[in-house]
């Protein structure tokens, strides 16, 4: 009679702790990309109002034709897993590794988790608000750093529905112990689905494991409309003994990507830990009477614009530290550097 070494622990394939997608669905889904790779987002500009004039030509002002900035959006993330179930090795194992499931497992484990730490190192990178702070956070001062993000997308006319608080665990921490915050009593009353944790100053608190969170992120404050994170593709299949192979094989693809719209990009707001040996924000650069370009972080790139866009968004960006300095010219610029969070906006009008 044969022994089947695997019988007793047929039933008791292991595999890791596994979570759903904290970031798929949560943001802007207005754009289709269908048929497309990159998709251009046009933003008309206004013109500022007049005093009206009683007599003369012109009484409404002096007509401007409306310009337009143009933001292209174009995806870069095209991943894919390809695995194998050999029928011999599995029915050694007690057939333990049943193909459907382990195509499932290889999505839990892997794809999602890769996803949601590409979408919010994205949105810390581009974020309209990139804040450093040179004093690490604890459970005293949370609160206060939270409702000064706030106030700043108040400042910019963000909507105050539909923001969600993404923490670390280590901030949720901070945050679930504050003074403050156990004055107020909201947030983990309820544990919600998909990682909500409760609800903060109006925002839904969802808490990120410090695997999908970037490194040295203390917060961030991300309205819905704001960004958006588009899957073009995203399919799997599973063949069963495919030409040069006895058992299964799995394979997967997802393409997709995660952009801060220019216009709405005051409604991503990051906090950067820059105590001692932590993160970097570059400085914000300096515009001369010249057009000459300068900054004080090191090995920075700088890239400018002069049509009234923002630089850290749009496609008409010029790498350089020399802009034309003509009279009427406004420009924009911002620093760049590997390693290091992107500076504030520079602006500038000769």
């Amino acid at each position: 009679m044969a022994i089947n070494l695997f019988t007793l622990h047929s039933d008791m394939t292991q595999s890791a702790f596994t979570r759903e997608s904290l970031v798929a669905g949560r943001l802007c889904n207005d754009y289709e990309f269908s048929g497309a790779k990159t998709v251009k987002i046009l933003t008309p500009i206004t013109v500022p109002m007049n005093n009206y004039q009683r007599s003369g030509a012109n009484r409404y002002g002096n007509p401007t034709e409306m310009q337009d900035i143009i933001q292209e959006l174009t995806l870069t993330q095209d991943r894919s897993f390809a695995l194998t179930i050999d029928k011999g090795n599995d029915a050694d194992q007690g057939y333990a590794k049943n193909a459907g499931k382990m195509l499932m497992l290889q999505i839990a484990e892997r794809a999602v988790p890769e996803f949601d730490s590409y979408v919010f190192n994205k949105l810390a990178n581009k974020a309209g608000f990139i804040v450093g702070n040179s004093t690490a956070m604890t459970k005293s001062d949370i609160c206060e750093r939270i409702s000064e993000a706030g106030a700043k997308l108040d400042d910019m006319e963000v909507p105050a529905y539909d923001r969600m608080l993404f923490v670390s665990t280590q901030g949720y921490k901070m945050l679930k112990h504050s003074d403050e915050f156990m004055a107020v009593q909201e947030l983990g009353k309820d544990a919600l689905a998909k990682g909500v944790v409760g609800s903060y100053d109006n925002m839904e608190v969802i808490k990120v494991p410090a695997t999908r969170w970037p490194e040295n992120v203390n917060f961030m404050i991300v309205h819905k409309n704001a960004a958006t994170a588009p899957v073009k593709l995203s399919e799997t299949k599973l063949h069963k003994d495919p030409p040069g192979i006895s058992g299964h094989l799995l394979e997967g693809r997802e393409y997709y990507d995660c952009f801060v719209f220019a216009p709405r990009s005051w409604g991503v707001y990051a906090e950067i830990d820059t105590s001692a040996g932590k993160g970097s924000v570059c400085a914000t650069p300096a515009i001369s009477a010249a057009g000459a370009i300068s900054c004080s972080t090191d090995g920075v790139t700088v890239f400018y614009t002069t049509d009234g866009s923002d630089p850290r968004y749009s496609a008409t960006a010029v790498q350089g530290t020399s802009a034309p300095a003509t009279a009427g010219t406004t420009v924009k610029a911002y620093a760049h550097k590997a390693g290091a969070f992107d500076s504030a906006v520079a602006e500038k009008t000769f």
